[in-house]
């Protein structure tokens, strides 16, 4: 759709003033009593040497014709206020619409540029718990907001595959289980032989030692060591590929921590010939003291490598695989610090790509039970949460809609979208506390809401059927006509607005927004039953709604019931 205040600035022609800098001046008005758009004309004072009251009068004398869909120039105290022909307005954007369907919003903005998301990063032989919700969803929702807004999008899911813990679980696996077991109960074993190990730990220290052992075995390539690393990583991959699916995530790389064990030197070596690296109580750091950090650490006094060092390592790669327009982070806010210093550490690398590092950090979530610990085995599987959200579902529905057919598929879908939709929706730096109750409700600020609605304008589409006549937009040129197709215009903006500000909610909340506004239009004008070009118009904007709504879900990674 054509940009309307690109539209005025070509319209207007002022001295010395550029037409994108006009644009960038136009407004939209709060009150729209006062007009669609707005050029406050009072930074062009100085440069025209004029008051903004004769700026505003001039120029609206000489806008006798405006271009479509302008029917109307007021200049009011300073303002230049434009008026658009909603009638106009309306054609244009349910015409456009019915056009692409789901590609309305797509664009080419992001054509030759890679954005690397790194988002879910699980750890290996450790329950996908709700914890894991979080960085899951938003950066699935990211990576398909970028893809239809021609990026492309780079999926990593930077495993936790590394560390002492494998040593852990290698002495619990050959003390209290069995090959058997591990294929039988999958993650539920790891968990329980995990939990065991920290318990027995307490009375018998010597666990710990065996286990930095068997570490160490694995760090030198022991045949052994390798096969139960590599069958715990297998096992949990497939279990965790379950839950993925149910929420519409994939991913393009796997590689995790492990991954770049061969990767880290080359950054210390350079670190250390750019006198970056210094030595501190046997322990080589990066002091940061002079951009009010703690020192990064990246080798222990003992020689072991942290995360940092690989999250250098793992920027080097991507850099040069990807060559990427931006990498993003989507871990929660307890990171910061460690991002701070990582990006600051390339900066001082003199990589000027470190600006396009982004930690997209975000709140906790937690369940109303409380927080969770997997050492003590206080853990609550997200797989277990979709269940329960599900079977709720099931239960909500057959108590509405007890005819409905495929009742179990429609409960999938509802009770996933409640619990994607409850992340999505709110500011991602939120903390959360899950409640079922709310998610689920079908009336309130919520995925079923934003469902229903959609599903309710399939039915009103069905109800029409063909329709042939011309449609007669002033049946939409009312007061909630206009609202709806305000909204339907803004989704394009909304798109950019979620990646510029890294924030999949703009989404979710204009999703709710549009539900309530066609609701409203619903019940105050008959959509079946009037004239048909009446009822083709009503039917355009029926399907407008429906086809945005829909497409909405999907960014989110939910799916849309056609019938609720």
């Amino acid at each position: 759709m054509t940009n309307r205040k690109q539209i005025l600035a070509a319209a207007l022609d002022f001295d010395g003033i550029s037409q994108q800098e006009i644009a960038d001046m136009i407004t939209i008005p709060a009150d729209a009593s006062k007009g669609d758009y707005c050029l406050p004309c009072f930074k062009l004072a100085k440069t025209l040497r004029k008051s903004p009251v004769q700026i505003a009068e001039e120029a609206a004398g000489r806008l006798t014709c405006l271009p479509p869909p302008f029917k109307k120039a007021e200049a009011v105290n300073g303002y230049l206020n434009f008026f658009v022909d909603t009638a106009d307005c309306a054609k244009q954007v349910l015409t456009e619409i019915e056009k692409k369907g789901a590609s309305y919003g797509d664009s080419d903005e992001g054509e030759g540029k890679t954005v690397c998301i790194d988002y879910s990063s699980i750890n290996i032989a450790k329950p996908f718990h709700i914890g894991h919700l979080c960085t899951t969803v938003i950066g699935g929702a990211l990576y398909r907001i970028y893809k239809k807004l021609g990026y492309t999008p780079v999926g990593i899911n930077h495993l936790g595959d590394w560390g002492t813990q494998f040593g852990k679980l290698i002495v619990a696996f050959k003390k209290w289980s069995s090959e058997e077991a591990l294929h039988e109960k999958g993650m539920t074993e790891l968990t329980s032989i995990y939990v065991r190990f920290h318990t027995e730990a307490e009375t018998d220290p010597t666990l710990e030692d065996q286990a930095r052992a068997w570490f160490k075995k694995i760090e030198d390539g022991d045949e052994e060591a390798l096969r139960l690393y590599n069958l715990f990583k297998e096992i949990t991959l497939k279990e965790v590929e379950k839950t993925y699916k149910r929420l519409k995530i994939k991913f393009d790389s796997y590689n995790g921590e492990a991954f770049y064990n061969d990767k880290m030197q080359p950054v210390l070596d350079e670190l250390k010939e750019k006198g970056l690296l210094k030595k501190d109580d046997g322990a080589e750091i990066v002091d940061l003291s002079d951009d009010g950090m703690p020192p990064c650490l990246l080798v222990k006094a003992d020689g072991a490598t942290l995360y940092a060092t690989r999250d250098l390592a793992a920027a080097y790669y991507r850099k040069k695989t990807y060559d990427f327009y931006k990498s993003l982070y989507v871990v929660a806010y307890q990171q910061n610090l460690h991002f701070r210093q990582v990006f600051k550490v390339l900066e001082k690398l003199g990589k000027e790509w470190a600006k396009d590092c982004v930690h997209v950090a975000f709140g906790m979530v937690s369940m109303e039970s409380g927080a969770m610990s997997t050492r003590k085995g206080k853990v609550i599987y997200l797989e277990d949460v979709l269940n329960k959200a599900v079977e709720k579902s099931y239960e909500i529905i057959n108590e509405k809609s007890p005819q409905l057919e495929n009742k179990e598929e429609t409960a999938e879908m509802v009770g996933v979208g409640a619990v994607i939709f409850s992340v999505l929706y709110n500011n991602r730096i939120k903390d959360i506390v899950f409640s079922y109750d709310k998610v689920l409700n079908f009336d309130g600020e919520t995925g079923p809401y934003v469902q229903y609605t959609n599903a309710r304008c399939l039915s009103v589409l069905n109800k029409v059927g063909k329709c042939d006549a011309v449609p007669d937009f002033s049946a939409v040129d009312n007061a909630e006509g206009q609202a709806v197709i305000a909204l339907l215009e803004r989704f394009p903006s909304v798109l950019r607005e979620s990646v510029e500000k890294y924030e999949p909610c703009c989404i979710g909340r204009f999703l709710v927004d549009l539900c309530k506004s066609y609701n409203r239009f619903y019940l105050v004008h008959r959509i079946t039953g009037e004239a048909e070009q009446v009822k083709k118009a009503r039917a355009m904007l029926t399907n407008a709604v429906h086809t945005v709504l829909e497409e909405g879900l999907r960014l989110m990674g939910i799916d849309a019931p056609k019938k609720m």
